[in-house]
């Protein structure tokens, strides 16, 4: 039996950890590290869960998640059928924030990219636009060794740090204040959620995976995560929802929302209005435009 670990050590070999992952999918459990990491999605689909927030992901986002942020990068269910030949890529570099680079933000120059790693704590998305310039500072730093690399990673910080438009992942009261312990058991209720979302998964059965009773189950996730286990499988299924909408491969609003595991449109478009402040079919509009443009 596999042993999977919560607080993943990252190789301490070099000051700036350069990971290129070509697999058939992302890494499935939650976990985290004590360094900062910063993602280009190359190629691949799915959900991040990092801290409290989920939302989809796809090919060319570059996410920055914060050190002991506990997180995961969901493949789709696609990526896990035995016969499909699809396969993820991405690009990672981690560092350690209270590591080597704390000298060198000490430096007057270096004070806005000390500011920036600083906010970094909660996760930051870049925008689509931006993105496109990150990664080839992140091509730059992967294509380099010894001082050529760190001269390159510090520019790629200091880029980062002027860039605007990040959207956080986390609003900045959430706190990441968990054991190994909980961040397994969180990973237990993570997992069973995002494998059974389209069914009916009653209290009584999400708290038995997670060994307590069901009021006290309320409490551990509220205090974990800041929202109500419905408020979680609610986003989980209309952020899968969105993905069916935006691929066209359906018939209509109601067959999705059946598919989600909602007993009627009707309450499948409140809560997709409730969580992204529109409806389906302006969503749809709005996506369409962008394509447009």
């Amino acid at each position: 039996m596999k042993v999977i670990q919560f607080t993943i050590p990252v190789n301490k070999d070099k000051s700036i950890h350069v990971q290129e992952d070509d697999l058939p999918h992302f890494y499935e459990h939650l976990h985290r590290h004590h360094e900062i990491q910063i993602t280009w999605v190359i190629s691949g689909e799915g959900t991040l869960v990092a801290g409290n927030n989920m939302q989809p992901f796809s090919s060319g986002d570059i996410f920055i998640l914060g050190a002991n942020q506990p997180h995961l990068f969901k493949s789709d269910a696609s990526y896990f059928d035995k016969h499909s030949k699809k396969r993820i890529h991405s690009l990672n570099i981690f560092f350690n924030h209270k590591g080597f680079i704390t000298s060198l933000l000490e430096f007057p120059e270096m004070r806005s990219i000390k500011k920036f790693s600083e906010l970094c704590l909660h996760g930051f998305q870049a925008s689509e636009n931006n993105a496109k310039i990150i990664a080839d500072y992140m091509l730059k730093v992967k294509n380099n060794s010894g001082g050529y690399r760190l001269s390159a990673f510090i520019e790629l910080l200091q880029l980062m740090a002027n860039l605007k438009d990040w959207k956080h992942l986390n609003t900045e009261s959430f706190e990441y204040a968990i054991s190994d312990s909980e961040g397994l058991r969180m990973n237990d209720i993570y997992q069973y959620t995002m494998n059974n979302y389209t069914e009916n998964i009653s209290l009584e059965k999400i708290a038995a995976i997670a060994y307590l009773t069901p009021q006290s189950f309320c409490r551990y996730f509220k205090k974990h995560t800041q929202k109500t286990y419905t408020s979680f499988v609610n986003e989980l299924r209309i952020n899968e929802a969105c993905k069916k909408l935006t691929s066209n491969d359906f018939d209509c609003i109601s067959t999705i929302a059946y598919q989600m595991g909602f007993n009627n449109v009707v309450t499948f478009n409140r809560v997709f209005k409730s969580i992204l402040k529109k409806s389906p079919r302006e969503f749809m509009k709005e996506y369409a435009g962008k394509i447009e443009d």
